[in-house]
């Protein structure tokens, strides 16, 4: 089973920034790896002290979000792995990297075969 989490670091921005001591960043960057499952090929169990992918493959630039929920209290963020990248790579973890630089939200899931003609498009919500 595919688990998210945000990450001890993004929690960690939102206090502060909820009580006027920093300004958040904004999530400016999608990751994705292939080192999200075990052994046996499960998804690795998200903790939320995660401060990186555990194999981190690519780097791309959030291309769009938008507030999927009534309530505006998910924030849905999309980006591309385009032809040609990954190619016969298996995807199986992701995450969301704010401006800083920092880890903020983390996803793991069962591997996800990349071709080489198909683009990927990947949805990734940070829910509060």
């Amino acid at each position: 089973m595919a688990t998210a989490v945000i990450t001890a670091t993004g929690k960690k921005k939102l206090c502060k920034a909820h009580s006027g001591d920093m300004t958040l960043p904004k999530i400016s960057k999608m990751a994705w790896g292939d080192g999200g499952v075990d052994e046996g090929g499960e998804p690795k169990t998200t903790t939320g002290n995660e401060v990186g992918l555990y194999n981190q493959l690519l780097s791309k630039d959030i291309e769009s979000h938008s507030y999927p929920v009534e309530g505006e209290t998910t924030c849905r963020y999309v980006s591309t792995i385009d032809k040609g990248e990954l190619t016969g790579k298996n995807i199986s973890e992701m995450g969301l990297f704010d401006e800083d630089g920092d880890l903020i939200a983390y996803k793991t899931f069962l591997p996800k075969g990349k071709d080489e003609d198909v683009p990927m498009e990947f949805n990734m919500d940070e829910v509060f």
